[in-house]
């Protein structure tokens, strides 16, 4: 897997490629319909397939006040990518001038002559183009001119409801991970470095991996089961707090992260932690002997459910 920006020029090998254009935030059942579309017809017409995304997200640059909203950082869509089967990753730099651009030159100054796609392949509810100016139709209108066969992959439903990223964020923020899940087809799993904290955890006899929260869009608080990966390519069961810590002052918004039978330095590392499902909310207990007592409670329950497969109801 390769990844592209525009500042360079698009290697010959993968000009002529079919081109899965959208976001892809999340990489969920609907995007995965999309890239999936290009696949395919990459290989039917035996081209390169390139999925492009968009950094930062584009409604960042018109609504900077909104809260964090993330759902995957690139790195993590470039792995998706890959493992779908795509060959290269390009990434649109999304800033005032991209923001400017009209549909006739996104068309034919970018997809056209930059990129050389020879097929474009997005969601039906596409949209391009200076003060989104550009649509699906309008795509295959001015794609044909061009030489660029484009076409739009329909929504995919579950129960009845459109898949989306704004469907994901609502699951996430109402404790639900586990419709999370059924939509993305994967966990939502949080990726960061792990931080030297106050060491409250080891004192307590819960030692934790604390990662920052950054851009991404912030579950429901509360205690979770999940399983986290490290940058050995190592998987651990554990339990995790991911909220501001009520009992401890001030109040600090991390990811604990506590893996079960670990023994090990994992300051400065990167760890990426699935939440697999949501145990209760946070909660500002009595004293430390509770904290300890509820700690106990929730690692026992978070290894039933990992030991069961994961699921709740």
């Amino acid at each position: 897997m390769r990844r592209l920006t525009l500042d360079q020029p698009v290697p010959p090998e993968l000009r002529g490629a079919i081109l899965a254009l959208g976001n892809f935030d999340g990489f969920h059942l609907g995007h995965q319909a999309v890239v999936g579309r290009a696949i395919q017809r990459g290989a039917h017409e035996r081209r390169p397939v390139i999925v492009a995304t968009f950094d930062p997200h584009p409604v960042t640059l018109f609504r900077p006040d909104l809260p964090p909203f993330r759902l995957t950082t690139l790195d993590q869509r470039e792995t998706l990518f890959a493992h779908a089967g795509a060959d290269a990753m390009l990434v649109f730099r999304f800033d005032a001038d991209l923001a400017a651009t009209t549909a006739e030159e996104f068309v034919a100054g970018l997809l056209s002559e930059r990129i050389g796609a020879a097929g474009v392949v997005t969601g039906e509810d596409f949209t391009f183009g200076h003060g989104r100016g550009g649509n699906a139709a309008l795509l295959a209108e001015m794609g044909a001119e061009h030489g660029i066969a484009a076409e739009t992959v329909g929504a995919v439903l579950v129960d009845g409801q459109r898949v989306s990223s704004g469907l994901v964020r609502e699951a996430l923020a109402a404790g639900a991970p586990e419709v999370a899940t059924r939509l993305l087809t994967r966990p939502f799993a949080i990726a960061g470095t792990v931080e030297r904290g106050d060491r409250r955890g080891r004192e307590l006899g819960w030692p934790t991996a604390n990662v920052a929260l950054g851009d991404y869009q912030r579950p429901a608080y509360g205690i979770y089961a999940v399983r986290a990966t490290l940058d050995d390519g190592s998987e651990h069961a554990g339990v995790a707090n991911l909220g501001i810590r009520p009992m401890f002052s001030p109040p600090k918004e991390l990811l604990e992260v506590h893996l079960f039978d670990f023994a090990g330095d994992l300051y400065d590392r990167t760890i990426e932690t699935a939440l697999i499902a949501y145990l209760r909310p946070e909660a500002d207990l009595s004293g430390l002997d509770e904290l300890k007592a509820q700690m106990a409670r929730d690692a026992a329950a978070a290894r039933a459910i990992l030991a069961a497969g994961g699921a709740t109801a």
